[in-house]
């Protein structure tokens, strides 16, 4: 008796760790990946407003080529000194994703 008893709280404190893991490991995975929906979303929910500013008004020059500009996006950049710029390609950014991006920052400094 004793020993059916010790055996039910033994499987459910398994069950309550397991259901523990699986919510820790479902939320740890929806934070790494922020989902590109429009420019101004991703622009706020990829944290770019922390480096770049409301207006993008900091460490964002509006006068290099396009190009240049989504290639920076994508591959990143590491400046003479940080923070660097994280490359968003590998975050699952596109190359039309990051030219909406430019766009976006673009018509925020105007």
């Amino acid at each position: 008796m004793k020993n059916a008893y010790l055996k039910r709280i033994e499987v459910a404190i398994v069950f309550v760790a397991m259901l523990a893991l699986v919510f820790l490991v479902s939320g740890a995975a929806q934070t790494d990946a922020v989902k590109f929906t429009d420019a101004a979303s991703y622009y706020k929910d990829a944290k770019c407003v922390v480096c770049h500013g409301q207006k993008a008004e900091k460490k964002f020059d509006s006068d290099m080529k396009e190009e240049e500009l989504i290639q920076i996006v994508l591959k990143g950049k590491k400046p003479e000194k940080p923070p660097n710029m994280p490359a968003y390609e590998a975050k699952g950014l596109t190359a039309e994703q990051a030219k909406a991006m430019v766009d976006y920052m673009k018509s925020l400094k105007q």
